[in-house]
């Protein structure tokens, strides 16, 4: 019962592995954006009296395991994150003003899947997804230039 959560009536604990992109699936989570994305979204998660338990930021999708109390929607608390840290990239990054209202960073959707116990097997999941997507293109990279050369 140790990973239970309370609140005033409730006794919870309520996990799910969300994945999102950036608009058009664009690889445009590089560099010092990448790097403070994993900030950014946990201090606005903490805003929302959720915890980030696990994330990882790819070039063109974002993992997180994240625990959401039940008397919030999970929608909401993706779409609180997914908006602020548009606005927040739009100001650091872009350099645009204070009432932002342009381009969007982040695809309309996302993946929500309630985990249940396998937390620690969604939490590996999430830790190796770089190393495997790099493997896959690994796997690729020879068809691809036998490709290329045949005439």
């Amino acid at each position: 019962m140790e990973d239970y959560k309370s609140l005033s009536h409730t006794k919870w604990q309520c996990k799910y592995h969300i994945i999102f992109i950036p608009k058009h699936r664009r690889r445009a989570l590089y560099g010092v954006v990448r790097r403070e994305l994993g900030a950014v979204f946990r201090r606005l998660a903490e805003q929302k009296e959720c915890e980030i338990i696990e994330g990882h930021i790819m070039s063109d999708h974002v993992h997180m395991l994240i625990s959401i109390p039940p008397k919030l929607a999970v929608s909401s608390v993706v779409g609180y994150i997914k908006g602020k840290s548009a606005i927040h990239v739009a100001r650091h990054f872009l350099k645009r003003g204070r009432n932002y209202a342009g381009q969007r960073l982040w695809a309309r959707g996302f993946f929500v899947d309630s985990v249940g116990r396998d937390t620690e097997v969604i939490k590996r999941y999430i830790r190796e997804q770089e190393q495997e997507e790099q493997r896959l293109d690994q796997l690729e990279l020879p068809m691809d230039n036998h490709e290329n050369n045949e005439v």
